[in-house]
This record gives structure tokens, C-alpha cells and sequence, in this order.
């Protein structure tokens, strides 16, 4: 009788241990999420959803030829058909497939913003996406059975279990997730070293970690950067557990007038600039980071990642870099962890593990292929064999199927006279008379025997273990050809951080006050040689092989962080200290490395500086203008301010020349028309900054002086004078030269015309270099060095013919 509602439902109540049932839910989600979302798979590398994302991608036609197609649709077609779970989930694994930051060979060709390092993506509806030309590599050939198909979550559609990989997708991208109990993370490698490894053991089975370490040396990261430190990776190569450092790829650079800076390039692994200067500013804030002055994202597409930090002036950048590595994610630590499912199990796996699951799936893969293939190939041929004999008899054939009454009959004549299969009787009667043509049995032949020779190769391939290998190790090498890119990160072998105190850190940021000596080039860089004390000669020794800018115009010794002047063409003197100019040692001093001296000091358009100038000394400075004025200015005149004047110059006039210079010492003019006066600098009084000096050397109208200095004469002083024509080409004209003893001129009074240093030959009107001192050295307008006429010419004589345009002349590092 049915049941009526007065009457009570009958209840089936059953008596549960919680403890019991807690445990084995607990456990059925724990497999849940271990085996279908956290852990990839050892084979293709791929998780869960992102082998249905490639997979369902693959089967809606989304090839790299194709046009994009909004993310939307792929994350409803998958979430419908293949993953049952939530969207953003889905959404989530398709933007990192796309992100060239997190994989070494992204998997998806993404249109849109797909998010940065700090940034997220756009949402699904605003981004497109298709398979990028890597992922077809992961699915090909999923229709020739080599992977095992299983049902969807709901038994309508069918997913592959695993994709067949032509490549170890599995080490080149890398992995990371966390399930119940467990977690994995592993970090990228590049393509071309993976494969070569995996060669490697397919062709030595027995090979260990050592030897594939030397086609693996560790990681590639898709950000570049540095490794520091290979002992930890060797250790996860060896049982799937281990760490590195990464360092951020940095180069210490002037980034304005008196500045320098820590231009960084390349990040850690997953590291964003935005992070690292949150970390700059809350380490400057907490006071436990001295040193910086600012910190500038200048970052674009057309050039890549540019991070600028400031350092202020008297802090060492190398010291500073330090302590940014330890207080910023300048420096990040990557813990290996190599958990993957292996046959449905969570295993650690060390590198060799690695590569041998993958080549057995791709062995697996291969050989499956080239059964389905000879399959294949026999069927077709069953089929060729067939009609190669109805065409031989085709009038037999016609006769027995017009004879018959239904198709089931003529099938059934066609085996008993034939001879033939029942596929074959099947295809005759399917046969369109235009195959019936002569040309059409010789396609059939040709066709049979390439047929008959791919079954042959396959039987042989499929029978033979090497052959097979092979075969393995040519597709992985098509692929290291095809999508290898060179390596991106740096590997050094360094040791581990030393932990520093906060007062400590901060001590180490300053740059000791040591001696040392700044130098002036001729062709405008200066650098600071640091002197090594204990040292024969005070550390300071010239470079061995002669470089370029090794032609000195001005040699201070101070100390690093003590104070220099800078004269300038314009009367001016700006004041600097040497501690932010290109350090060298002082046991070879090479100029070149200096920074050029209009971009340190910020000079003015078109002024030059003509002498470094010491301000902690007591001889007053000398000065000579082009218009032959010449002044005697002491230090305790120059004030405290950066940059003054001391000299008032007359419109049109220049300083040529400026440099310490105490009573006793000689005072020199050179000018344009080989004149030379020398004269003690006794005989010109110290005047205010104001003062616009007194008359030095009486200069013919339409000349000027081209050379100004002090100089204390020895026995090695000479005076170089350099020849040519006014009307000639800048660089055209190598003119002549002179090398004579100082000793030949002749002290004359100040204001005086001076003597002749040079006499001239026809085609020259004037000189257009000369200079006094000790140790000549001459260089060409790019700063190469140029070879001078031997001393001992008469003072009033002719010069020597030049091979080369002679720039500047100066004298040499001592």
C-alpha cells in the first residue's frame, strides 16, 4: 500500500566512529589533492589543470598560426568539460603558463596584460591566449594512441593521463605547489643542457650525478641573475633536497655629474623591483642601511629591467652592495625540493630520477607511436594489395558485382573468386571508377612499395633497443634546436654570506681616508690612484704597457676623502673630493678607467678644466690666461664655497693653465707664435679672488698664449713644441715637432716678449701645442699614444716631421 503522510518515515541510523571517519575522509582528501592539483607529474612535468588547459586548448584548434582567443573562453571550456573546480583556479594556471618570468619556455602565448612580479594579471574576460609553439611540442601526436586516455569527472569526454612531452618539460619549467603533508619546488633549467644530459644517459645508462652535472651545472632562471654557491645544488641534484643563492646582476656606474650608482639589470628568481625598493626604504627607514641617496625604477620595454640606486657621496658602492644583499631581496635563497608523482606516487627525486622517468615515458611514448603507425601502415597496405588486384582483373570484378543482387552478395563473390579479405572486398565495392586508370595502378605500386618499406623500418625500429634510443635522442635533440635559447644565469662558485652587526654594517659602508693620488689626463678623466704605504715609491707605479689617456696635465697627491680644486677655462674653481671618482690601484695606473672630468664636475658648455689644485696647502695658486695675464691667488683667499671665482677675466680671454706655485719656482708662457718666457714666480704678488691678475708675457696682436705653468727645472725638464698650419683641416695635417732642453731658454722679467722656441718651416704659421715638464708623453686626439722627436734640438730651431696628429702632450704616471 502506498504510504500516507500520518504515517512515520522509517530512519536508518548508523553508529560512525569520528575518529575513524575523520581519518579517512581526511586521507581521501589528502590523495585528493596530492595526486589531481598540488603535485605534477614526473613525465610531462605538468599538474592536473594545466595538462587539461594544453590538452583542451590543443582540441579547440588554438595553434600558434591561429589568431588568439579570449581566456575566458578556454578557462569555460576546460572548467565544463575537463577540471571541476572554480574558474579563478583555471585562470590562474593559464596566466603562468604564459608569463616569461616564471617558465624558462612559457607554454602559452598570451595577448593581454598576463601581470608582472608585482603586479596580477587582468581578468579573463580582457586577456587572449593560444598555445605557444613549445606547448605543441608537449601534445603532438596525441591521436597515434601513445598515452592512455581516461574519463572526465563525469565520463563524458575523455583526457589524456599524461601528455606525451618531446621535451623534459619537468626541469626546463620547473614546478611548485603545496599539498597535504608534502610540498614540491623546483627551479628551471635551460633547454639545450637538459637535453644534452638526457642524451647523455639514454646512451649510458649507468651514468651519475657528476657526469650529468657537466652537461647540467645548475639552474637557468628565467630572470637571469646569479647563482652563487654550487654545493647546495649539487646536493639536490643528488637525493632531490638543496638550496642556492641567487644575486641580482648589478654594475656600479656614474649615474649623473659627481654620482655614482647600483644599476641593477637582473633580479632573483621571482623577485619584483617594487619589492626590492619596499625593502631599500624600510631598511633606510629602520636606520640599518646607510649609504643610499635614492632609488629609481626606470624599467621600459625597449630596454628591460633598469633599477638606479643612489649612493651619496662617502660610502663605498662595493660596500653598500653588500649590505643590500643581506638586508634586500638583492639576494634570495631557493630551496630545491623534487617531489613528483611517479606511477600515481609522490617520490623526492634526485637529477638522474628525473631524467630517467622522463626518458622511460618517452620511450614508452615512441614505441607506442611506431606500433600504432605499423598498424597503420599493414592496414593500408592490406587495402593497396586489394585493389592492385581488382585492377588487374578489373573486367572480371565488374562482371561479378553487376551479376549480383545486393552489395552483402557481391562482397561475398568477391572473397570466393578474389581471394580477398573481407576489408578489401569492402573497399573494392567503395572503389570510384576514375581509380581505374593506368595512372592510378602506378600510383597504387609506388604507393605499395614505400608502404612495404615503412612497415620494414618500423618492425626494425620496434625490434631493436637501440634503434629505439636513437630515435629518443634525435626528437630531443630537434627540440634543444627549436626552442633552446642560450643560457641566462650566471654561475659562481662562492661561499656562504658572513652575518654582520648593524654597527658594524655601517662602519664598513664609509670609505676609508687613505692616501692616494688623483690624476688629470690631457684628454679630461680623471682617476684616483689608491697608494699603498708599506710599498716601495708609496705604491704608485705606471702601467707596464702604455694605454690610452696616460698623457697626465695635473697630479695631486691627497687623500680619499680629503679636498681638491678644479680650475676651469672660465676663471672658476670648483671645489670636489676625490671618494666617488673610478678607483685603481696604485700599482698600475691606467687612465683610461678614469671618468671624464665634464660629466663628474658638471661643467659649463665649452669650459674645460685646465688644473687640479690642492686647497690644504699653503703655495699660492698660479694662473695664465691666453691674453698672457698672469696671478698669484693664496688658498686662504678661497672660501668655503663650492665652486667661486678667482680670476676677473676680460671678454674673450680663457685661463690656459693653473697650478701651485711657491716662490723659487718658474713661472712659463709658450705662445702661438714660438715664444717663450720663463721667469720667477716670486715676481708676481698674491692677489684677492677679485684681482684680474697682471701682465706675464707681451703677445703679439693676432697670437696667443697656448701654454701656461709652474715648473721646478731639473735636469730632465724639456720643452715639447708642436708646429703646423693654421689653414689646415683639424687632423689633416701632422705638422712637426721639437724636443729641447729647458735649460736653453733663458730667464727673462716679466712682461717681456720672451725667446723663440721654435723656427718655421715653409707651410707652418704657428705652434698648436706646447709644454714644459719632465717626461714627456704625447697622445692623439682619441687618446692613443703618439711617438715625440728625441731630446737635444737647438731652441731656436726647426722641428722634426710627425707621422701622426699629435692631440696633447703630458707627462707621464710617476
Amino acid at each position: 500500500m502506498p504510504r500516507t503522510d500520518s504515517e512515520p518515515q522509517s530512519e536508518r541510523i548508523e553508529d560512525v566512529d569520528v575518529s575513524a571517519e575523520m581519518q579517512g575522509s581526511f586521507l581521501e582528501y589528502a590523495y585528493s589533492v596530492i595526486y589531481s592539483r598540488a603535485l605534477p607529474d614526473a613525465r610531462d612535468g605538468l599538474k592536473p589543470v594545466q595538462r587539461r588547459i594544453l590538452f583542451q586548448m590543443a582540441e579547440l584548434g588554438l595553434r600558434p598560426d591561429r589568431g588568439h582567443v579570449k581566456s575566458a573562453r578556454v578557462v569555460g571550456e576546460v572548467m565544463g568539460k575537463l577540471h571541476p573546480h572554480g574558474d579563478a583556479a583555471i585562470y590562474d594556471a593559464l596566466v603562468r603558463l604564459a608569463q616569461p618570468f616564471s617558465l624558462r619556455v612559457p607554454l602559452v602565448d598570451g595577448h593581454g596584460n598576463f601581470g608582472s612580479l608585482d603586479d596580477g594579471p587582468a581578468a579573463a574576460r580582457y586577456t587572449e591566449a593560444r598555445l605557444a609553439p613549445a606547448a605543441l611540442a608537449l601534445t603532438e601526436n596525441l591521436d597515434e594512441d601513445v598515452v592512455d586516455f581516461i574519463p572526465n569527472y563525469d565520463g563524458q569526454f575523455q583526457q589524456p593521463e599524461v601528455l606525451p612531452a618531446a621535451f623534459p618539460n619537468l626541469l626546463v619549467n620547473g614546478a611548485s605547489g603545496i599539498a597535504v603533508g608534502m610540498a614540491t619546488n623546483m627551479a628551471p633549467h635551460n633547454l639545450v643542457e637538459v637535453v644534452a644530459a638526457a642524451t647523455h644517459l639514454l646512451e649510458n645508462p649507468e651514468a651519475g650525478v657528476d657526469e650529468l652535472m657537466e652537461f647540467v651545472p645548475g639552474p637557468d632562471l628565467p630572470s637571469g641573475g646569479i647563482i652563487v654557491g654550487l654545493d647546495g645544488i649539487k646536493d639536490a641534484y643528488t637525493n632531490g633536497r638543496g638550496s642556492f643563492r641567487t644575486r641580482a646582476k648589478t654594475s656600479i656606474e656614474p649615474v649623473g655629474p659627481r654620482r655614482t650608482g647600483i644599476v641593477v639589470t637582473e633580479l632573483p628568481y621571482l623577485v619584483g623591483p617594487e619589492r626590492v625598493i619596499e625593502k631599500i626604504k624600510d631598511a633606510v627607514t629602520s636606520k640599518k642601511l646607510q649609504g643610499i641617496a635614492d632609488v629609481n625604477d626606470l624599467t621600459d620595454r625597449r630596454h628591460g629591467l633598469r633599477l638606479v640606486i643612489g649612493i651619496k657621496t662617502g660610502f663605498d658602492p662595493k660596500a653598500v652592495l653588500e649590505q643590500l644583499y643581506r638586508l634586500t631581496p638583492l639576494e634570495d635563497n631557493f630551496s630545491f625540493n623534487n617531489v613528483a608523482l611517479v606511477e600515481g606516487q609522490p617520490q623526492t627525486l634526485g637529477l638522474r630520477d628525473l631524467l630517467r622517468v622522463y626518458l622511460d615515458h618517452r620511450l614508452s611514448v615512441v614505441t607506442r607511436r611506431s606500433r600504432y603507425r605499423l598498424a597503420r601502415k599493414k592496414e593500408r597496405l592490406h587495402l593497396v594489395e586489394g585493389l592492385l588486384i581488382a585492377i588487374l582483373d578489373i573486367d572480371e570484378v565488374i562482371q561479378v558485382i553487376r551479376t549480383s543482387d545486393d552489395g552483402e552478395q557481391a562482397r561475398a563473390r568477391l572473397i570466393e573468386v578474389f581471394d580477398l579479405s573481407q576489408p578489401q572486398a569492402e573497399y573494392i565495392l567503395e572503389l570510384r571508377l576514375r581509380r581505374l586508370t593506368k595512372f592510378s595502378r602506378i600510383e597504387l605500386e609506388a604507393e605499395r612499395d614505400q608502404l612495404q618499406a615503412d612497415i620494414a623500418a618500423l618492425e626494425e625500429l620496434l625490434s631493436s633497443d637501440a634503434l629505439l634510443r636513437a630515435q629518443v635522442a634525435r626528437e630531443l635533440q630537434a627540440a634543444a634546436d627549436t626552442f633552446g635559447t642560450p643560457r641566462r644565469t650566471l654561475l659562481l662558485n662562492g661561499g656562504p654570506v658572513q652575518p654582520r652587526s648593524r654597527k658594524a654594517a655601517q662602519a664598513d659602508l664609509q670609505i676609508a681616508d687613505t692616501p692616494c693620488v688623483v690624476f688629470l689626463s690631457t684628454t679630461g678623466r680623471m682617476v684616483r690612484a689608491e697608494l699603498d704605504p708599506d710599498a716601495e715609491g708609496g705604491g704608485l707605479v705606471a702601467p707596464t704597457r702604455r694605454s690610452k689617456h696616460d698623457a697626465v696635465r695635473s697630479r695631486v697627491a691627497t687623500t680619499t676623502r680629503g679636498d681638491l680644486g678644479a680650475v676651469t677655462s672660465l676663471g672658476r674653481l670648483v671645489r670636489f673630493s676625490p671618494v666617488d671618482l673610478p678607483s685603481v690601484p696604485g700599482n698600475s695606473v691606467a687612465l683610461a678607467a678614469g671618468a671624464r672630468v665634464d660629466q663628474y664636475l658638471a661643467l659649463g658648455k665649452g669650459e674645460q678644466v685646465v688644473g687640479l689644485v690642492p686647497l690644504d696647502a699653503d703655495p699660492p695658486i698660479a694662473l695664465g690666461t691666453a691674453a698672457g695675464v698672469v696671478k698669484r691667488v693664496s688658498a686662504a683667499e678661497i672660501a668655503a664655497k663650492s665652486e667661486i671665482e678667482i680670476i676677473s677675466l676680460k671678454d674673450g680671454d680663457r685661463v690656459v693653465g693653473a697650478a701651485p706655485a711657491s716662490e723659487g719656482t718658474d713661472l712659463v708662457f709658450v705662445t702661438s707664435d714660438a715664444q717663450l718666457l720663463r721667469f720667477d714666480a716670486a715676481a708676481v704678488r698674491p692677489q684677492g679672488r677679485s684681482a684680474g691678475g697682471m701682465a706675464g708675457i707681451r703677445v703679439t696682436q693676432g697670437q696667443r698664449v697656448i701654454f701656461f705653468g709652474a715648473v721646478s727645472p731639473t735636469e730632465d725638464t724639456v720643452v715639447v713644441t708642436v708646429a703646423g698650419s693654421a689653414d689646415a683641416l683639424v687632423g689633416t695635417d701632422s705638422g712637426s715637432a721639437k724636443v729641447t732642453a729647458y735649460e736653453e731658454f733663458p730667464t727673462k722679467g716679466r712682461a717681456t716678449g720672451g725667446v723663440r722656441a721654435q723656427r718655421f718651416v715653409r707651410g707652418e704659421d704657428g705652434l698648436s701645442l706646447a709644454w714644459v715638464g719632465d717626461e714627456p708623453r704625447a697622445v692623439g686626439t682619441e687618446g692613443s699614444t703618439r711617438s715625440l722627436p728625441t731630446s737635444g734640438a737647438k731652441r731656436d730651431g726647426s722641428g722634426t716631421a710627425l707621422d701622426a696628429v699629435i692631440g696633447s702632450v703630458g707627462t707621464a704616471v710617476r
